[in-house]
């Protein structure tokens, strides 16, 4: 084998990368190239020793000055699509696995003989995953540009689901020229390695099953969708198979393998907590109890990380939504949040609100003449103030009022709004900054997302509102649209308090906030009342139902976003999960006497407080118990969904506003903030039959794009995707097979309590925006929308930006990678998450000045989607990253080679009419 140092290995993969990532390979070029080659007089297997050498060398080497990048490390080159050669990789990983085979196989005795062997048997299964998954890797290659948003923008659930194979693969390759080179040594730790390979085998083993259901999806989706059509069918057999499916393998030694290695003890960290804090729940009453517990039985799953995979999974298969709630809201503790407080930016005014739930009017956007009644909200739990937080790097008139203060509520801890001696008040800010935060729609508070939003305000310099809506179970939907659309009319009725002259608002928010400040822009379209300037959504929900997609198969292996966890969250907000929190420890038989009692004791105080309420008010309808002051906390599961249906289809819903104004010049029109009807098609009042929106015919709801489709797609598709598994038909299996014969994923001891619950609530327009018709989102603001590339939530994004394009919205989709679920909570962890975060920064601040959002300044450790390649052509209003469809990295006319392997791609779709901000 020829012997390079690593400078020259560095100097020749920079020149390799040059040329390379041409979009066009000149005849020079490439005869360059050649003679490079030919210089170093290396044959085909030499080839290979070196690419992986040159890979090997970015490992462990200090920055390359010749191309001027820093923090090189082994996560860069194992997640650098740059390096992807698939048939090279494969090629790779045979070589590495035969090698190690043959050289374990000697036959050893002991310890030494047992790691041995396992760690023969671990290579050889390898081998034979890595035959099946070659030709199936190669032929999504060849489709999955079919799916994107846009050709710059190179992001859908398949190329993820392809991108996590490729990072498990090369980890293994990694891992085995460790072993190789190490394996001699007398330190060499045979069963720790056999343990190490095991894990990934395994991790082969279960994404190799998520391929074959992949396949399903292309055979039974439609051109271009990305979501399987129904909740039955494959839908219900993914959660079916990940029910049963072991996902151990993801929570132990391969943690978080496929993120950004920046975050990854992050990752460790919040799994050892979780099954520590799961451990212990609900054996002691006070929160320290629980924290001194876990701290304590956390030491043996930070040692012993299968012990922590399994106990991890089998917490996320079997405790219910009331334990994440818990958990998720240990950031909201007192010590917790202040030192959080400490550590980031410092504002002048971060003041906790409570607005009492009075009625007032507000001016129609389109005759300011006649104004709209906007009604508190009172679904589920009646009348309450809505809470929010005001928070404001600098103090601006209006802040210091004696009104807002007297809204102010205390949280018991230090003072929240700093006025000193010579504290400079500034005039009112043009712009206000709305925020709703994310939670799964079950958890947290702003005071949770406090770190990012105080900076935010400093970097925009502008006030931020940020609504604390109620939470499911206890207020499932429609109460947190309720609450955040008052909160919404509220500022902008009462701008004079926040710091704000009234002129341009935004509205911004992550995950259950995203979907949140969709649907209140529809909510607010729908009343008639101002529009927001624009929509900044970070990873949003907008598809809330059961349907299966290939980024939602990435569920098997996030750690922060399980399915069973996610399908909890979302039946809760829909009101069918339970409310009661399930009991999942061992009790005494005093203990089950005293429960039994007190939940006898409960339903009969509620049965007779039902039975007097109806005598005193015999004309109530039953859909009002939606609106009652008192509405009973502890409803059966049933009763809860009735509710929520009948906020639906109530005959009693608010009226649609008239499209003429000019006949009512000064008249206030009535508006009942009750419930979540379809208001976009400002007709006729819908009557008391008419059907829900998942009932009416498929042209109200364009979501499934209806094309003619190409032959030539429809022949690529049909080489890679592959129909349910012979001898299904005629089975007499209660559930037939979903893989093919001969192979059959690892299943789990700790089965999952799932199942597909068909509920018309996720259907609504208002909880899914996705199944919104094109005349509700038609009047939707511009909307900026930043995803990222491993999200199980990915296609939500990639969909949603595909129907507003399609029906000529102005919006942008931005796509960063090697970030989970929920980056913007971790901003501070990592400088890969605060260039994330700067992104969605960016993206408020072109709401705000009316501009096309600049191109993200990327971080050199985010630039790793798909290529490296920004454009900068005046043609079109593109900023993108990403590769070409025949695998080399595509550089466009007028563009320039980003630094590093790309890290966020962005596309601005400007609708020509829209003008200003036009995405």
């Amino acid at each position: 084998m020829v012997r390079i140092n690593r400078t020259q290995g560095r100097a020749a993969y920079c020149f390799l990368l040059q040329r390379l990532r041409g979009k066009e390979i000149h005849h020079k070029d490439k005869r360059a190239r050649q003679q490079s080659w030919k210089s170093l007089s290396l044959s085909f297997k030499q080839h290979q020793h070196l690419f992986f050498f040159l890979s090997h060398s970015l490992l462990f080497s200090p920055p390359c000055s010749h191309c001027g990048r820093e923090d090189t490390d082994m996560d860069r080159a194992l997640n650098s699509d740059a390096v992807m050669d698939t048939k090279a990789v494969f090629a790779a990983l045979y070589g590495v696995c035969e090698e190690n085979a043959a050289f374990f196989s000697g036959g050893a005795k002991g310890s030494q003989g047992d790691a041995a062997r396992r760690l023969v048997e671990a290579m050889k299964q390898i081998q034979e995953h890595a035959r099946n998954l070659e030709p199936v890797i190669s032929g999504f290659a060849n489709v999955y540009h079919h799916f994107d948003f846009d050709p710059h923008i190179p992001a859908n659930g398949y190329r993820s689901l392809v991108k996590v194979v490729r990072c498990c693969l090369l980890h293994i390759i990694h891992k085995g020229h460790y072993i190789t080179a190490n394996r001699r040594s007398i330190f060499f730790r045979a069963a720790h390695n056999a343990g190490e390979m095991e894990a990934y085998c395994n991790a082969l083993c279960q994404l190799r099953a998520l391929l074959y259901l992949a396949q399903r999806m292309l055979h039974d989706n439609s051109h271009g969708n990305l979501f399987f059509q129904d909740e039955s069918g494959l839908s219900e057999s993914f959660v079916r198979e990940y029910a049963s499916m072991h996902k151990g393998c993801f929570y132990g030694r391969c943690l978080g393998f496929q993120f950004t290695p920046a975050i990854r003890p992050f990752l460790q960290t919040i799994a050892i907590g979780l099954v520590a804090f799961g451990e212990n729940y609900k054996r002691h009453q006070s929160g320290i109890g629980v924290a001194a517990s876990s701290f304590f039985t956390s030491g043996k799953y930070a040692i012993d990380p299968e012990l922590r995979g399994t106990e991890f999974d089998r917490i996320t298969q079997n405790l219910d939504v009331h334990f994440w709630k818990t958990f998720w809201n240990i950031t909201e503790t007192e010590v917790l949040s202040s030192l959080a407080s400490m550590t980031s930016t410092q504002v002048k005014v971060n003041r906790a609100l409570s607005v009492p739930p009075a009625t007032f009017d507000l001016p129609l956007a389109a005759n300011h003449r006649a104004s709209v009644t906007i009604a508190p909200p009172s679904a589920h739990i009646g009348t309450a103030p809505v809470q929010m937080r005001l928070i404001s790097y600098d103090l601006r008139e209006g802040q210091d009022s004696e009104t807002l203060l007297s809204l102010s509520r205390s949280e018991g801890g230090a003072i929240s709004l700093s006025l000193g001696l010579k504290t400079k008040r500034l005039p009112s800010s043009p712009c206000l900054l709305i925020h709703f935060h994310g939670g799964g729609f079950v958890a947290q508070t702003s005071k949770s997302h406090e770190p990012y939003l105080k900076s935010w305000s400093q970097d925009l310099g502008v006030p931020i509102l940020s609504v604390d809506y109620s939470l499911a179970p206890e207020a499932p939907f429609p109460r947190a649209l309720e609450e955040c659309f008052y909160a919404y009319c509220w500022a902008l009725r009462n701008h004079h308090l926040l710091g704000w002259t009234g002129e341009k608002v935004c509205l911004a928010g992550d995950s259950a906030g995203g979907n949140l400040c969709v649907t209140t822009s529809m909510r607010a379209a729908a009343f008639g009342v101002r529009m927001p300037d624009g929509i900044v959504a970070a990873y949003p929900a907008t598809l809330l139902t059961a349907y299966a997609s290939p980024s939602r198969l990435l569920t098997l292996m996030d750690p922060l976003l399980p399915l069973s966890v996610l399908s909890r969250c979302l039946s809760a907000y829909a009101g069918s999960g339970p409310q009661t929190e399930k009991q999942v420890e061992k009790v005494s038989t005093l203990s089950l006497v005293r429960r039994d009692t007190a939940l006898l004791l409960r339903d009969f105080r509620q049965g007779a407080s039902n039975w007097i309420h109806s005598l005193l008010d015999s004309s109530r309808a039953p859909a009002s118990t939606s609106t009652a002051p008192e509405a009973p906390t502890e409803a059966t599961d049933a009763v809860r969904k009735s509710i929520s249906e009948a906020n639906i289809s109530s005959p009693h819903t608010d009226p649609p506003v008239p499209t003429d104004l000019s006949e009512f010049p000064n008249r206030k029109l009535s508006v009942k903030s009750q419930t979540c009807q379809n208001l976009g098609s400002h007709s006729n009042p819908i009557p008391s039959s008419a059907p829900l929106l998942s009932e009416r015919a498929p042209e109200d709801v364009s979501f499934f794009f209806a094309k003619d489709e190409d032959p030539s797609v429809i022949t690529d598709l049909s080489s890679v995707a592959i129909p349910p598994p012979a001898g299904e038909e005629g089975s007499q299996q209660e559930h037939p097979r979903e893989f093919p014969l001969g192979f059959e994923p690892l299943r789990s001891e700790q089965l999952a309590e799932m199942k597909v619950e068909s509920s018309p609530v996720v259907k609504d327009p208002f909880c899914s925006p996705l199944l919104a018709p094109d005349s509700m989102l038609k009047g939707l603001p511009p909307v900026h929308i930043v995803a990222c590339a491993l999200d199980p939530m990915l296609d939500d994004s990639v969909m949603f930006a595909k129907r507003l394009r399609n029906i000529n919205q102005p919006v942008t989709l931005c796509v960063v990678d090697d970030l989970p679920h929920g980056f913007l909570s971790l901003s501070q962890l990592s400088r890969e998450t605060r260039e994330a975060a700067n992104v969605c920064v960016e993206r408020i601040r072109a709401v705000f000045t009316q501009d096309t959002p600049p191109e993200p300044r990327k971080h050199r450790k985010l630039e790793r989607t798909d290529g490296g390649v920004s454009a900068s052509s005046g043609e079109t209003s593109s900023l993108f990253v990403g590769p070409t469809e025949g695998g080399e990295l595509a550089v466009g006319r007028g563009a320039k080679i980003a630094d590093g392997e790309g890290a966020v791609a962005v596309a601005a779709q400007n609708n020509t009419d829209a003008g200003g901000i036009g995405a």
